[in-house]
């Protein structure tokens, strides 16, 4: 099944890049190009793409609006947005998370973290690269006076997944340390998403530092 790319950046240079990098591997296909916010959140929705890749900073309208569009709370349908920035403790990620996105890559990342990177989001693991993503949230996300607890309360288990997930554990490396199968680390996910609101693997991982999980 081939996976279809949007990309969102405003240097022609950049989307050049992306799109031989990811077209020179097989089951890939880039759709579109746009050069600013506002034609990637118009694209996105008429195409529907499996995953964007999505600039913070762009004319128009930058990444972060059209994130919150494309894939924000109150969206019904949400895309796969996955966030490139330059920087790799820019709080302007943070919030990218808090506006829908599934995850971030850094652009100088490299090609082969950058293909990995479209397929993890494809397949809903949002945390690309577990050691900046742990670090980011770690640093700016502050733990709120009383940690948020959902009805009905979560089991131990489902707490060990939800702090696996905020180190950045992917689904396969889950089902390996907790010695259960794939379909059971996807139920368990799904438990915790239903119980705390949360809509992806990005939201449950800043829930767990917010709630203060993580301390």
């Amino acid at each position: 099944m081939t996976l279809r790319v949007l990309l969102a950046d405003d240097q022609a240079l950049v989307r050049t890049g992306f799109r031989l990098i990811l077209e020179r591997e097989s089951g890939i296909e880039v759709v579109a190009e746009a050069e600013d916010g506002k034609r990637a959140v118009s694209l996105a929705q008429e195409l529907r793409p499996d995953v964007t890749l999505m600039d913070i900073r762009m004319p128009l309208m930058d990444g972060l609006a059209a994130t919150r569009l494309l894939a924000g709370p109150g969206v019904a349908d949400p895309l796969r947005v996955l966030v490139v920035t330059t920087f790799d403790l820019d709080e302007l990620v943070h919030e990218a998370l808090r506006s829908g996105a599934c995850g971030f890559l850094l652009k100088d990342a490299g090609p082969r973290l950058l293909v990995e990177a479209v397929h993890a989001a494809a397949n809903g693991e949002s945390l690309v690269s577990p050691s900046i993503t742990t670090r980011l949230l770690a640093h700016f996300t502050t733990p709120s006076r009383r940690p948020r607890r959902p009805e009905p309360a979560l089991t131990d288990r489902e707490l060990d997944i939800i702090k696996a997930v905020a180190r950045g554990r992917t689904n396969a490396e889950l089902a390996t340390e907790m010695m259960i199968s794939l379909s059971t680390v996807k139920s368990h996910l799904g438990s915790v998403q239903r119980k705390i609101a949360a809509r992806n693997r990005t939201e449950i991982a800043v829930w767990a530092w917010e709630s203060g999980l993580m301390r």
